[in-house]
């Protein structure tokens, strides 16, 4: 029992001759988003990490089969095929000053000025039109 009574004073003894005071410094919060001002390096990763949370699935979202796939590359190459006639029409060879296309549900029409030329793509269906307006560069020497 001594020897006991002995060790503990023994260790309370250490343990008081090596207190010494609380240290401490100031906390700072940073925070980890880069849209509340973390680093802007962790934005990819949490973008992975919300991506590999997120189960929804989009009901308007195309059909990734082989006919979809085939279905959407041939309109993209018709469309592309239609609009290099029309730039053909515009600026070819033989370049018109006015025309107009009717082509699904589209009417697309231009008009040639003297420095640029309108060209406006309107939706049958709803009445909607975007106006495109193409400068053109004319030399004229004298």
């Amino acid at each position: 029992m001594v020897v006991t009574f002995r060790r503990a004073a023994l260790a309370a003894a250490i343990s008081i001759a090596f207190a010494t005071g609380a240290s401490a410094q100031q906390q700072v919060y940073t925070p980890i988003n880069p849209s509340f001002g973390g680093n802007p390096f962790n934005s990819s990763h949490l973008l992975g990490i919300a991506n590999a949370q997120n189960n929804f699935k989009d009901p308007n979202a195309p059909s990734n089969s082989q006919s979809d796939v085939f279905a959407r590359q041939l309109q993209s190459r018709l469309l592309a095929a239609l609009s290099n006639n029309i730039v053909n029409a515009i600026f070819g060879p033989n370049a018109q000053d006015n025309g107009t296309i009717d082509f699904g549900g589209q009417t697309i029409s231009w008009t040639r000025e003297l420095d640029q030329v309108i060209v406006t793509i309107t939706d049958d269906t709803s009445g909607q039109s975007t106006t495109i307006n193409v400068p053109t560069d004319i030399s004229i020497t004298g």
